[in-house]
């Protein structure tokens, strides 16, 4: 085992002390379906219960941590399976998912966490009864409790968008905003509308223990903003190279501290060590910024030509730096720009040089789904002069050829991600990839009616799951294109 040396003691010291490294949360994952039951004040006297059994001693763990290690743990708090989930049994209004509200808001109370999240619904395909209700209830529930956040999942890259719930969380929000209006509209600061959720995400207002996770876990979710932009101010100037290793290393050393506080709390409260979430998240605090990390990693100014190209170096490093330190990184793991919580982002806004159609580019390589890069559109000249050696007849006349602007996936179409379009949309006339294989290795079929299946196996001998699809046409490109989108 290495020894720690003095200098990395110091380092460590420094990043705590002048440049805001902390542990933003350290969450606890409660899985509620066992508390399930048609009787409502039965479920709710079960979740209170289970979160406040369970969870008991969260924050006083987690400041005996902060205290041993002098790193702050900004953060304590519990997520729960979505309630619509919950409540689907008991819940006939939505003034009896209001009562599962205020039930989390006792249990978040009684054991002294910060926020409860997991006032959620997952209505990426469509929307049951209980979902529909729990939406209805959002903006009464977060009026009147003072720790639960709330997050409907309107979206996925496999499904696509419901936007008969992207409609109905519309007025739902501006609701929200007008019922808590007397608080500054407070409400709205805790209620989130995403697509591509982690489930094991720490962060609020979008956490949720998901349906696939088991009874309880802890994920840790770890910032350090000021110590990336420390860091790539040292190597201004420098190549992209020296930058990319920079920021990579940072968020190694960043990264083996949430392990370290995670690995303990785990161990204290017999509670499995789920994932460490690496998210740059920005907060008012002076340095503790991703716009200043971009402009210290050359830009003029957020907005300026080169910012989501940055913003993608930015979360690529950040990443692999994660996974070089532990295996246990997980969750979101980016670059947060929250406009309102970033004083140099808001500065950016303020002046007109970061726009809301910027910011919307940039939002594509923070996702969580498919990352994907905007690529600016821009004309070219489309065939070659008589005068260039080879030219053939079919390459003139020249002319201007206008692309409009659109997104590329940062890394190729997997045949897991392929397979997942063909198989949802297989309904429409598409032949089973099992049919196929099966139909192209039959001695006595020699004609076939209506459209040719691909001859041979598409992957030609290199192998599917997660290596790049390819061989499909140029049809079948445009179809998934459509579908993603």
């Amino acid at each position: 085992m290495a020894m720690i040396t003095l200098n990395e003691v110091i380092e460590t010291n420094n990043m705590i002390e002048h440049e805001n490294l902390d542990v933003r949360t350290i969450t606890m994952g409660i899985n509620l379906t066992s508390c399930m039951t048609d009787d409502l004040d039965k479920l709710n006297e079960n979740i209170y219960n289970k979160i406040t059994g369970l969870a008991k001693d969260l924050v006083k763990v987690g400041d005996e941590i902060g205290m041993e290690y002098g790193i702050p743990i900004v953060n304590k708090r519990v997520s729960v399976t979505p309630i619509a989930i919950v409540g689907s049994s008991a819940c006939k209004t939505s003034d009896d998912f209001v009562s599962i509200a205020k039930t989390l808001d006792r249990a978040a109370k009684a054991i002294g966490i910060n926020f409860i999240g997991g006032y959620s619904a997952l209505v990426m395909k469509g929307m049951t009864e209980a979902d529909k209700l729990l939406i209805q209830s959002i903006p009464k529930a977060l009026k009147e409790t003072n720790y639960v956040c709330s997050s409907i999942s309107v979206g996925s890259s496999r499904a696509g968008i419901n936007m008969d719930a992207v409609q109905m969380m519309g007025e739902i929000i501006k609701e929200t905003a007008e019922y808590t209006k007397d608080n500054d509209s407070l409400g709205c600061a805790k209620l989130v509308v995403f697509c591509n959720p982690a489930d094991d995400n720490p962060f609020m207002a979008g956490a949720f223990h998901g349906v696939t996770e088991g009874d309880a876990v802890l994920n840790v979710g770890v910032s350090g903003p000021g110590v990336v932009k420390t860091a790539v101010e040292k190597v201004r100037g420098e190549n992209f190279e020296v930058l990319c290793e920079t920021i990579k290393k940072t968020a190694f050393k960043v990264t083996r501290i949430g392990q370290l506080v995670g690995k303990d709390a785990s161990e204290r409260l017999g509670i499995p060590f789920g994932l460490l979430d690496l998210s740059l998240a920005p907060t008012p605090a002076i340095g503790d910024s991703i716009a200043d990390i971009l402009q210290g990693m050359g830009l003029e100014r957020v907005g300026a030509p080169g910012t989501t190209a940055a913003l993608a170096i930015l979360n690529d490093q950040v990443k692999k730096g994660g996974v070089m330190a532990s295996s246990y990184v997980g969750g979101l793991s980016g670059a947060f720009i929250p406009v309102s919580e970033d004083q140099s982002m808001a500065d950016a806004a303020e002046m007109g040089a970061l726009t809301l159609e910027k910011l919307e580019a940039m939002t594509c390589v923070c996702s969580v789904g498919l990352d994907m890069i905007a690529i600016p559109g821009g004309s070219f000249t489309m065939g070659s002069p008589e005068s260039e050696p080879f030219h053939k007849s079919d390459e003139a006349p020249q002319r201007q050829v206008e692309v409009s602007s659109f997104f590329m996936s940062e890394v190729e179409v997997t045949w897991n991600q392929y397979w997942a379009f063909y198989g949802e949309t297989m309904s429409e006339g598409r032949t089973p990839p099992a049919v196929i294989y099966e139909n192209n290795s039959r001695p006595d079929v020699d004609a076939v009616s209506g459209p040719t299946p691909p001859f041979g196996t598409p992957d030609q001998g290199w192998g599917m799951g997660e290596r790049p699809a390819i061989t499909m046409t140029h049809y079948a490109a445009e179809t998934f294109c459509q579908w993603l989108s």
